[in-house]
C-alpha cells in the first residue's frame, strides 16, 4: 500500500450531478475550477489571489516558474495541482503520471508530501468520480499516488536518470526548491516533455544569480517557452501570508541589502557580496546537513569537540554558546543578562558532562569566566580576538592579520563545499544573518583582514554573536584541533 494512499481500484459511476460536472470540466486539466470546487476548505483557508493566478497560468502556459519569499504558500500549490492533476485524468480513465523532485530528499519527504497528504483527506473523492483515498495510516511513511491509471511519485535531483524516464499521456513535473536543482535535472526532464500533454511547474524562495531557474525566471536563451512569476513582499502581506512586522524585523536584523534578506523577504534573486566572507548558499547547505544529522539523533554527530562561548553580561548583548561535534555545530544557546558565575557553571557542566574543552573570548567579562575555569580545572582555551596569529589557510598561502580573522576564515572553510568534509550548522535566522554578514579584503601587509567588529555593529545594529560562538567553537590553534585546518 502506498502513500497518502492509493485511488480505490474502481471508479464510481456517479450520480447525475457528478457526471454533469464531469462533462462540464471536461478531460482538460483546470486545476483552479476542481481546486475551488471539489476540496472541503477549513475555515478562513482558502487560495490566495496569487495562487489562484497560477493554477490558471499552469493550465494556460504548461509551464510555469513561480518564485517568492518564505511563506507564501508554493507547497500548498504544489499539492493542488498534482492532486487535481491526479483527479482529472483518474476519472477520465486516461493513462498519467506526476514526478515530484526537490533540491533536497528532506524537502520531499519532510514538506512537499506530507502537503499533499493534508490536502488528498479534504478532496470530494466521489465528486470526482474516482472512489474516495483508502488505506492513509497504511501508507504515512512513503510517498506515492497510486490509481489505475497512474501515479505521482517522488525522485531524488542527485541523479537525473531517475527524471528522464517518465511517460504519460499526461505528464507533469514538479520541481520543489528548484533554485538548487541541477540543470542535468531539468535537461532530463525535456525528453519526456517534449510531447503529448505535458507541463511543468518550478517553484522556490530564490537564491544566487546562478542555475537553472534562475535563468528561467530570467528569461535567458533557450527558457522562453517557460511563464515566470514573481509574488512579492507586498502581494504576500495583502494576503495574509507575511506578517508586516516580520518583514521589518527581518530587514532590521539581516540589512535590506543582504543576500538573505532579498531571497527570503522580497523573494528576488541575490547573490552575497563579492567582499562576503561566507555566501548565503553555503550556509543553506550546512543547514540541509543539520535536518539529516537531527534525523539520525544527536548522538551520529560523532564525538564532541568543544563548546564556544561568546560572554556578555550587560546591555542587549547576550553570551551564546555553540556546541560543536566532529559532524558540526549541534545548536546555538543564548542567555540574556546573565552572571559570570552562572556562565562559569554552564560551561563546566558542558564539559563535565560531554568532555572536550571550552573556547572562551578572553577579552572583556570573558577574561573572568577563563580564569575561573582553570581554576576548577576545565580544560578552556583563552581566545583573543586581536592578537596575532602564525596560522594559514587550508592551502597554506593565505595569512590573517588576527586570530578574529583566523577563526572566521576556519569557519568560511570548514562550510566550502568543496573541501573534503562540510559541516552541518543549524537553522538559525540569527546565525544566518551573523555569519552572512562580515566582509574581508587583503590589507597592505597581504594578509587577510575581517571587516572589524565596530564597523559591522555600526552597519547592521548588532553585535555578530551567535557568529562569534561558532567561530570560537572552529578555533583550531592551541588544540588538538589544529590538523582539521
Amino acid at each position: 500500500m502506498s502513500i497518502v494512499s492509493q485511488i480505490a481500484s474502481s471508479r464510481i459511476e456517479g450520480t447525475a450531478a457528478q457526471i454533469a460536472w464531469r462533462h462540464e470540466l471536461g478531460d482538460r486539466w483546470n486545476p483552479l475550477r476542481l481546486t475551488e470546487t471539489s476540496v472541503a476548505w477549513p475555515p478562513n483557508v482558502y487560495p490566495t489571489s496569487y495562487q489562484r493566478q497560477a493554477m490558471v497560468d499552469v493550465s494556460e502556459f504548461r509551464r510555469v516558474c513561480y518564485r517568492g519569499p518564505h511563506g507564501i504558500g508554493k507547497t500548498a500549490l504544489a499539492a493542488w495541482l498534482l492532486l487535481s492533476f491526479a483527479a482529472t485524468f483518474e476519472a477520465a480513465g486516461e493513462d498519467w503520471k506526476v514526478v515530484t523532485t526537490a533540491s533536497a530528499w528532506r524537502q520531499l519527504t519532510h514538506y512537499l508530501w506530507p502537503e499533499i497528504r493534508k490536502w488528498s483527506r479534504r478532496i470530494k473523492w466521489d465528486l470526482l468520480g474516482v472512489a474516495e483515498m483508502s488505506g492513509r495510516k497504511a501508507g504515512l511513511l512513503q510517498q506515492m499516488l497510486r490509481g489505475l491509471h497512474g501515479e505521482a511519485f517522488p525522485v531524488a535531483c542527485t541523479d537525473p536518470s531517475t527524471i528522464e524516464g517518465a511517460h504519460a499521456d499526461h505528464l507533469l513535473y514538479i520541481f520543489d526548491e528548484a533554485k538548487a536543482i541541477p540543470a542535468a535535472v531539468f535537461d532530463a526532464a525535456e525528453g519526456a516533455l517534449s510531447a503529448g500533454d505535458s507541463y511543468a511547474v518550478a517553484l522556490s524562495t530564490p537564491g544566487p544569480m546562478s542555475g537553472r531557474f534562475w535563468e528561467i525566471c530570467n528569461r535567458q536563451a533557450g527558457t522562453e517557452d517557460w511563464h515566470a512569476v514573481h509574488v512579492t513582499k507586498e502581494q504576500a502581506i495583502a494576503a495574509g501570508r507575511m506578517d508586516e512586522k516580520w518583514a521589518d524585523d527581518r530587514r532590521r536584523q539581516w540589512g535590506v541589502e543582504s543576500a538573505v534578506y532579498q531571497n527570503r523577504v522580497e523573494g528576488n534573486f541575490a547573490a552575497s557580496d563579492e567582499d562576503a566572507l561566507i555566501p548565503l548558499a553555503w550556509i543553506e547547505a550546512a543547514n540541509e546537513r543539520w535536518h539529516t544529522w537531527k534525523q539520525e539523533g544527536c548522538a551520529a554527530g560523532g564525538r564532541f569537540i568543544c563548546v564556544g562561548a561568546d560572554v556578555a553580561r550587560t546591555g542587549v548583548d547576550q553570551t551564546k554558546y555553540a556546541e560543536r561535534y566532529e559532524r558540526g555545530v549541534w545548536g546555538i544557546a543564548r542567555r540574556a543578562k546573565q552572571s559570570t558565575m552562572r556562565t562559569v557553571g554552564e560551561l563546566s557542566a558542558i564539559v563535565g558532562t560531554k568532555g572536550g574543552y571550552a573556547v572562551v573570548d578572553v577579552i572583556g567579562v570573558g577574561a573572568g569566566v577563563v580564569d575561573r575555569l582553570r581554576e576548577t580545572g576545565v580544560e578552556v582555551v583563552a581566545f583573543n580576538a586581536s592578537a596575532s596569529t602564525e596560522l594559514r589557510d587550508s592551502t597554506e598561502l593565505l595569512q590573517f592579520r588576527n586570530a578574529r580573522t583566523a577563526a572566521w576564515w576556519a569557519v568560511r572553510e570548514a562550510l566550502d563545499p568543496e573541501g573534503p568534509s562540510p559541516i552541518a550548522l543549524p537553522p538559525d535566522d540569527e546565525l544566518t544573518g551573523d555569519l552572512t554578514a562580515p566582509t574581508w579584503l587583503r590589507n597592505s601587509s597581504g594578509r587577510i583582514e575581517l571587516e572589524s567588529k565596530d564597523r559591522l555593529r555600526k552597519r547592521i545594529g548588532r553585535s555578530p554573536d551567535a557568529g562569534d560562538a561558532v567561530a570560537l567553537a572552529l578555533w583550531p590553534e592551541g588544540t588538538n584541533e589544529v590538523e582539521l585546518w
